[in-house]
Parts: structure tokens; C-alpha cells; sequence
């Protein structure tokens, strides 16, 4: 079955990969739920209140358990599964390459200084208006964007270090490992075959990641990131380097809110996308440009192997 399935269409492996994805996150959240019944206490009966009451510290605890939950059910695992069967080694299919520090560095000074540049299509993304006759669908978004955005400050209320060090695995750890084995690992590399053009695979993997998080107010800037790690990840020919990449960009975040909250964020956030700052803007794509370039050149691959 691994051989045939090594040799087939990149949609026949797309489609078992979706069968791989839904079938373990199925299994592991309702292994990990049964769990979570007598440690956490859950009444199923009102479960409804347990999953939207944000105020109720219980309530998030087990809200980050189910996250943590996800993360390896949804992402973690089916990476390593769905490379086992179309590869005779996981490790190798997903590219989990020896990589030097200075392409990690450097890839990491490439998303600090596209901050600007994401933070300017945040606020093009936000702008959006939709016609009257679509306001249905405009009105269900910003309700889940505003969910979203409730869940996401709940789970950033730290009051002492340990509860840091949890949201660093949850926020920074997990994720980064999970998403980027999934989506460059996986969908980047069947998108590419699929197409035969390795910017096709990158974007339409960016597409997908950016669209999996369900914040459409956020889509544009999550997509161009995707787009950057794919390209990072392209270009060195090591899984390391995205993941890398993507869990300095998600515990900064992490970290900045812990020690200045609200004060510091909201700056950040706007850093680049308001007038004041426009020249940051500038500086930031004169800045990536040439810094992706030299990435480009240090680490190109000609093919994918």
C-alpha cells in the first residue's frame, strides 16, 4: 500500500492525506475528551457554557487542553503518518535536514523586519466591506473574528511564570511544529507535484493555512506569512527552518504580551500600518528584499527531492 500509494496522483495523496488528517484528530480528541471528563470535571451538560464562558479560569484551562489536543491530533501525528506512507521514513519526507544557524537566523531576521508589511495588509484586511446582499456573511465573519479574538486575550492572561511557559508550548511550540509539517511539509510538496510549479504549491499551502485559522479579518497578513515560510523552507530544503521561524514569530508575541499586555501589543500591531509609521513600511520591504535574495542565494534548492 506504501509503494502504490508513493506513486500515485498528488490528488489521490492529497485526498488520503485529508482521510489521515480527520480520521486522527478524530480519534485523539475523543480519547483526550474521555480523559478530560474526570480531571477537568465537565459536566456534559452544559458543555455549551464551558466552551464560550472565557471568564471562568477552569473554563480555560480546559479550553488550552483542547487546544494542546488539537495541535498534535490535528497536526503533529497525521504529519508523521502520512509521511510514513509515502515515504520508507517520515523524517526524510517532511525534511527534517541538518540545517546551520545561519540560515535560521537569518530567516528569522526576514520575518521581524516583514512585520511592518504584515501589519499594513492587516489593517488593508480589516478595511474590507462586503455588499449589501452579502451582509449575512459579512456579519457571520466578524462574529467569528470577534470569538476568535476573545479566546485568543483569554488564553494570553498570564499571571505567573508557569502559566508563560504553558502558552509558550501551546502558542509557540505546538503550532509551529504541527502547522509546518502539515502545510510545507505536506500540502506545500503535493500542491507543488499537482501543479508542477513550486509557487503554486507555496501559495495554495499559504491559501490553506491561512484559511484553516478561520479569522478572515486576519487572512492577508497569516497568508503572506505562509507565503514567507514557504519560500524559507523551499529555498534551504529544511523543515527546521520554518518551524524555527515560526515559533520565534508566535512566542514573541507571546512573551511581549506577558511582560507590557495591552500597552506594548497595540503599538506593535500598528507598527507600519499608520501614517506615523509609514517609513517603516518602506524600510521594511527595502529591508526583506534584499535579505530574501540573499536567502534565496545561500540556500537554493534546484528541485524537490
Amino acid at each position: 500500500m506504501r509503494n502504490s500509494l508513493s506513486d500515485s496522483h498528488p490528488f489521490s495523496k492529497f485526498i488520503f492525506s485529508l482521510f489521515i488528517i480527520l480520521a486522527t484528530f478524530l480519534i485523539t480528541f475523543v480519547i483526550g475528551f474521555l480523559i478530560a471528563i474526570p480531571i477537568f470535571h465537565i459536566n456534559i451538560n452544559d458543555l455549551n457554557n464551558v466552551l464560550t464562558d472565557y471568564n471562568d479560569p477552569d473554563n480555560i484551562k480546559f479550553l488550552k487542553y483542547l487546544q494542546t489536543i488539537q495541535a498534535v491530533g490535528l497536526f503533529i501525528i497525521p504529519a508523521f503518518i502520512i509521511g510514513y506512507f509515502f515515504h520508507s521514513r517520515s523524517t526524510i519526507y517532511l525534511k527534517f535536514k541538518y540545517i546551520t544557524i545561519r540560515p535560521v537566523v537569518l530567516s528569522i531576521i526576514i520575518l521581524f523586519a516583514s512585520v511592518p508589511i504584515i501589519n499594513s495588509l492587516t489593517v488593508l484586511n480589516e478595511s474590507m466591506q462586503f455588499p449589501d446582499w452579502l451582509s449575512g456573511i459579512e456579519n457571520w465573519m466578524k462574529e467569528k473574528e470577534m470569538s476568535a479574538q476573545k479566546l485568543t486575550v483569554a488564553f494570553l492572561k498570564m499571571d505567573t511564570i508557569s502559566s508563560l511557559f504553558l502558552n509558550i508550548i501551546m502558542i509557540g511550540i505546538l503550532p509551529s511544529i504541527g502547522e509546518e509539517l502539515i502545510f510545507r511539509g505536506v500540502f506545500q510538496r503535493l500542491f507543488a507535484e499537482w501543479t508542477k510549479n513550486i509557487h503554486w504549491g507555496i501559495v495554495i499551502a499559504a491559501f490553506l493555512f491561512s484559511a484553516m485559522h478561520m479569522q478572515f479579518y486576519g487572512f492577508l497578513p497569516r497568508m503572506l506569512l505562509g507565503i514567507l515560510l514557504g519560500y524559507l523552507f523551499y529555498w534551504s530544503g529544511s523543515i527546521w527552518v520554518p518551524i524555527l521561524g515560526h515559533f520565534v514569530n508566535n512566542t514573541t508575541a507571546v512573551i511581549i504580551y506577558y511582560f507590557y499586555a495591552d500597552e506594548m501589543t497595540k503599538e506593535i500591531e500598528n507598527f507600519g500600518a499608520n501614517q506615523g509609521s509609514f517609513i517603516f513600511l518602506v524600510l521594511g520591504i527595502a529591508i526583506v528584499t534584499p535579505l530574501l535574495y540573499l536567502f534565496y542565494k545561500e540556500n537554493k534548492r534546484i528541485a524537490i527531492d
